[in-house]
């Protein structure tokens, strides 16, 4: 149980990387866009298009990293009541409505990635994009968010057993802004 936590913990943390990479990409080509645009008076005609799929792919990237941070927008209210194994036993409830929605979320992503793989999509844009390839980072992000859903909730009942050894396990904090 132990080494499939990490494996899906490491998976998630390359998909933050990838994320990161993402956005420093997206970075340069705005940055690229605005020099050419200032210096030249010309565009590159595909920065707004690209800016909008990498801005897609890195939030996909970055969901499951994000659950595995505990960076996501949580409704902390009754969760600051429950104490001990209570408060374990409803992170796991927690754990199982997300992992049956994003099981759907990645099923329906998929459905979409899948029609634009089959029908060859292509956008409408100057670039004539293959939609098929920054869609595909749809189902893939929300595959890796099931997976880490799968294992907090594996984590959880490592909690439960007082087995959290070698675990990377993140605590709620009681602070504002985290």
């Amino acid at each position: 149980m132990k080494r499939l936590i990490k494996i899906i913990d490491a998976l998630s943390g390359a998909s933050g990387w990838l994320a990161g990479t993402m956005t420093v990409l997206a970075m340069i080509l705005v940055i690229a866009e605005i020099v050419w645009r200032t210096g030249f008076s010309k565009t590159i005609y595909i920065s707004d298009e690209y800016s909008g799929y990498l801005m897609t792919m890195i939030t996909f990237c970055g969901l499951a990293y994000t659950l595995r941070e505990r960076g996501h927008i949580r409704m902390m209210m009754l969760p600051h009541f429950i104490k001990g194994r209570a408060r374990i036993i409803f992170d796991m409830i927690c754990f199982i409505v997300g992992f049956v929605f994003c099981v759907a979320f990645t099923l329906f992503t998929f459905v979409f990635f899948w029609d634009s793989y089959v029908h060859g999509s292509r956008s409408m844009h100057v670039s004539a994009t293959y939609l098929a390839v920054p869609q595909f980072f749809m189902p893939f992000g929300a595959a890796l968010m099931t997976l880490q859903f799968f294992a907090e909730f594996l984590k959880a009942i490592a909690r439960l057993r007082n087995d959290t050894d070698g675990l990377r396990i993140l605590e709620e904090s009681d602070e504002l802004g985290r």
